[in-house]
């Protein structure tokens, strides 16, 4: 499927020898067959240099359904993306729905059945057609999988009501200490819950090929569920596993990559003024520590629930999107796209109610997509433990953050302005010099002490071998 996973395991040599009829010669073929054995890289190293992209699919079109989205992946694809992560695609709860009181959609997260698709989407069959597109453009699809809570008219609240939590006057509940109320929470103490949901998600696998899941509130889900269960997965097929937590236990056994939440916040509050740029270093050496080189995180500055709920990139960062995109592309883990950032979205989605995305201008495509070529290009900035680990530089400047990501000769330095002002710095000797700017492909000077204008980036790539 995956050109990285060098399947496609036997190779044939015939070698034929064509004697030449004359004098009573006959003609004489030799076949030689050679095989060479399968090899399959399995995740995490499949994904070394992957990208990731959220598929918001009621809002990507103004259809919102799955056959409307499809023409938008080849350009996907040419973007540099890899990763498709689908928002949940199944059927909505009636029952308890949030939103408006007339035409509300609901919540993708309030899941009535989990094996069966939204009606407003398409038909199953419509979804194993993207999915197979995906594969012939060698992307891969993971599902938005909620294993925490159902609707309350899923069809277990009435054949399996144990599978429920509940208050002491038997009521299905919410999850503890939030206000989806459009949820019941899931008990599970109860074994027979996890032998049930690790059937529900190896369906998918099993019927739509599908290679992985976007885990939500993945840490309130009890690992002696996840471990297990994914093991079992994982002898299906091989798949990618995304956990939206930010512990480090979710690396353990069952998750490759866990959100980056702590340095989505801390970019937030230095776009706000409350922290400086060169907090980065300290908070970036800290996760490095806590996490290993081995666990893949994601960085972002937008998906959907920041969209929805906390406000736009512009809103949050301002003129300093471009530069905040370069330093989630570039520090340690793997970016982040938001449906709709390429086309420089500019308003809250809808959670709840219909909101189409204006494709009308692609004015960050090319941005995105040099900003992913760096990443598939450069093994110094490939995930994990396949790429190298940030050094960070002393600009004397608290507002600019500078670093270096080495791997196998492949050095990519880095140096951003994450301020609304011009800064001064003060440049270390050995990148005094002329240097040549991946993004703008123009030269630049670096002297002792130079001068950064607002929101400035700078990408320098150097190849030593």
């Amino acid at each position: 499927m995956r050109k990285q996973s060098r399947i496609a395991a036997v190779v044939f040599f015939i070698l034929s020898t064509l004697g030449v009829i004359s004098c009573g010669q006959t003609t004489k073929e030799e076949n030689t067959e050679q095989a060479v054995e399968t090899v399959e890289i399995k995740y995490p190293e499949a994904a070394k240099d992957y990208s990731i992209y959220e598929v918001n699919i009621r809002q990507y079109t103004p259809e919102g359904t799955f056959n409307a989205f499809i023409p938008h992946m080849e350009r996907l694809r040419k973007m540099g993306v890899d990763i498709l992560w689908l928002m949940p695609v199944q059927p909505i709860g009636i029952e308890n729905r949030k939103g408006p009181e007339e035409g509300s959609l609901g919540s993708y997260y309030s899941i009535r059945d989990y094996t069966a698709v939204n009606e407003n989407f398409g038909t199953i069959d419509d979804f194993k057609n993207l999915v197979q597109k995906a594969h012939e453009l060698d992307m891969i699809v993971i599902l938005d999988w909620v294993a925490n809570h159902t609707a309350f008219d899923h069809h277990w609240t009435k054949e399996n009501p144990d599978f429920y939590n509940r208050d002491e006057e038997g009521n299905l509940i919410p999850p503890m200490g939030t206000d989806w109320t459009d949820v019941a929470d899931l008990n599970y103490d109860n074994k027979e819950l996890h032998n049930a949901m690790r059937d529900e998600m190896a369906w998918w696998i099993t019927e739509t090929d599908i290679d992985g899941f976007r885990c939500d509130v993945a840490h309130e889900v009890p690992m002696d569920f996840w471990n297990p269960a994914v093991d079992s997965l994982q002898k299906v097929k091989n798949i990618f596993m995304l956990a939206e937590s930010d512990t480090p236990e979710m690396h353990d056994s069952a998750f490759h990559m866990t959100y980056g939440w702590g340095f989505h916040a801390l970019s937030n509050r230095i776009a706000k003024g409350e922290n400086k740029a060169s907090d980065i270093a300290e908070f970036l050496n800290k996760d490095q520590q806590n996490y290993g080189d081995k666990a893949f995180r994601m960085n972002f500055t937008s998906n959907h629930d920041e969209n929805s709920w906390n406000g736009t990139v512009f809103e949050r960062y301002g003129d300093g999107v471009k530069t905040y995109a370069v330093l989630m592309s570039t520090v340690q883990g793997m970016p982040l796209i938001y449906s709709g950032q390429e086309a420089g979205l500019n308003k809250r989605l809808e959670f709840f109610v219909k909101d189409t995305i204006d494709w009308s201008d692609l004015k960050y495509e090319e941005f995105y997509t040099k900003l992913l070529k760096l990443k598939k290009d450069n093994p110094a900035l490939f995930n994990g433990e396949f790429g190298g680990v940030a050094e960070f530089l002393d600009f004397d400047n608290e507002n600019v953050i500078a670093f270096q990501r080495t791997k196998d000769g492949n050095t990519v330095t880095v140096i951003l302005n994450l301020s609304e002002s011009s800064q001064e710095i003060k440049v270390p000797d050995n990148l005094v010099g002329t240097h040549t700017d991946y993004m703008s492909g123009s030269e630049f000077e670096l002297t002792n002490e130079a001068t950064l204008d607002s929101w400035a980036y700078f990408i320098v790539v150097d190849n030593k071998n």
